[in-house]
């Protein structure tokens, strides 16, 4: 009889999380997967139950109950909060500890994203400065204060002290509506958070919105060619950690077309014409007050440019285009139109 493999996952009711777990449970393995979710909301959890999924009822902060499943499974998939501290360390404790009780170092995927290679372009000007997956002194000339780094750099550093497999997914600016069971049985979201964020603010102001002038560049990726990828990095992993990129060389860009703020403001703007909440496409700047009313926190100014070489060398072959990706955005204003993206507590 072939080994069972258990998996613990988090974030399972959002965008990114419920996507890999419907792709794990359709998995053409999935009869020896033993998964294992975090999740806070009960009536979800038994909807879990339902698709074969034990459900653990708790939050990031139950540092506890997140170190136990850690310490039982062979591999964590964290895609909850890429900045969340305290969870990060309890399940890194708990895989030191499967690795002391087994012998056998476990695997860890954790999700981060591009936001790590942000600057401070403001939306002012294009970089030229890439990033390549594959370039780990690169990476690590990163600011741990950029976004994520904190987070990025201990789990790095633990793959590197040799008892735990680790490896760090950072998606761009993912788009697209998720349809997988996860959504349709009310699970999962299913919408991203970057621009709907930038279209309720500009639905708000009654005109398409970009920070600065929207010049600086970020690469994008659709939800279904993300979740593919995390497929690829978990077989390979599962047939050959070892042979994966992981530790410090562990970092996989989830990333495909680059658009400009620019031109994705714009589309936002074409869009809001065409359903009558403008009568001018072209995007203005977003006001200081603007800014700090709803859009502290969020990165829609910077350069974030990328090349997905360690992704490419595991098989993914992601083909929507930056064409694909604006025309998507008319769906995300309807979509906002239909039930406002919460910029704020004072917007809520």
């Amino acid at each position: 009889m072939a080994a069972r493999t258990t998996i613990h996952i988090n974030g399972v009711t959002g965008y990114i999380g419920g996507t890999v777990l419907a792709r794990l449970l359709d998995h053409p393995k999935a009869s020896s997967f033993t998964i294992t979710a975090l999740l806070r909301n009960a009536a979800k959890a038994e909807k879990l139950k339902a698709l074969g999924v034990t459900p653990l009822l708790g939050g990031l902060d139950d540092e506890a109950l997140i170190e136990k499943a850690a310490s039982e499974a062979d591999v964590v998939i964290a895609t909850a909060d890429c900045d969340h501290e305290p969870s990060c360390y309890a399940i890194l404790r708990g895989l030191k500890k499967r690795f002391e009780a087994t012998g056998k170092r476990p695997i860890f995927i954790n999700t981060s994203g591009t936001g790590a290679l942000s600057d401070n372009s403001q939306g002012m000007y294009r970089s030229d400065v890439i990033y390549d997956d594959a370039n780990a002194d690169q990476i690590e000339s990163l600011p741990v204060t950029n976004m994520h780094r904190t987070v990025d750099t201990a789990i790095a550093q633990a793959g590197a002290a040799g008892y735990v497999y680790t490896y760090i997914v950072l998606p761009s600016t993912i788009w697209g509506y998720a349809d997988h069971a996860l959504v349709r049985a009310g699970i999962a979201n299913h919408r991203s958070l970057q621009m709907p964020a930038v279209i309720t603010g500009s639905l708000l102001r009654g005109r398409a919105g970009v920070l600065g002038r929207g010049a600086s560049i970020w690469p994008s990726v659709e939800i279904g060619e993300l979740g593919e990828l995390y497929v690829l990095l978990i077989d390979a992993v599962l047939r050959d950690p070892a042979s994966v990129p992981n530790g410090r060389e562990g970092y996989f860009f989830g990333a495909a077309a680059e658009f400009s703020w620019y031109e994705a403001s714009r589309a936002v703007g074409e869009a809001m014409v065409a359903l009558g909440r403008t009568d001018d496409p072209e995007p203005t700047s977003f006001t200081e007050e603007e800014i700090a009313k709803w859009y502290m926190g969020y990165d829609m100014s910077s350069n974030a440019r990328c090349r997905a070489t360690h992704s490419y060398a595991l098989g993914w072959q992601p083909t929507k285009t930056k064409e694909d990706f604006l025309g998507s955005l008319r769906r995300e204003v309807e979509g906002c139109i239909e039930k406002p993206f919460p910029l704020s507590s004072r917007q809520l």
